[in-house]
């Protein structure tokens, strides 16, 4: 199978989630957008770990996935607590930070 539709799709999946994350207000939303990019980044390194003929693209690949998993908790984490305090989901609401 040639790479080129492969390589096509995980453009698009990046260009989504850079959309979303540039268009959303949700903070849930930009983490979803987030996912995406990193389901970009693994669908990258299984093909080309399957074009060049080895397994480092699929460890770098499982490696991806856990990664995206741990931002998931962290980041849900993070949002449950500016809720609590904020009272708001919308990132662009939140100024928490500032002194």
């Amino acid at each position: 199978m040639a790479p080129h539709p492969l390589l096509f799709t995980s453009c698009a999946l990046v260009a989504l989630g850079v959309y979303g994350i540039l268009t959303r207000r949700n903070a849930i939303g930009i983490l979803l957008a987030i996912e995406l990019i990193l389901n970009a980044a693994s669908l990258n390194f299984i093909l080309f770990g399957r074009w060049v003929g080895g397994v480092d693209g699929q460890a770098f690949a499982i490696f991806v996935i856990a990664l995206a998993a741990c931002e998931a908790a962290v980041g849900l984490a993070i949002i449950m607590g500016l809720y609590r305090t904020a009272k708001t989901v919308l990132a662009d609401e939140v100024n928490l930070l500032k002194g």
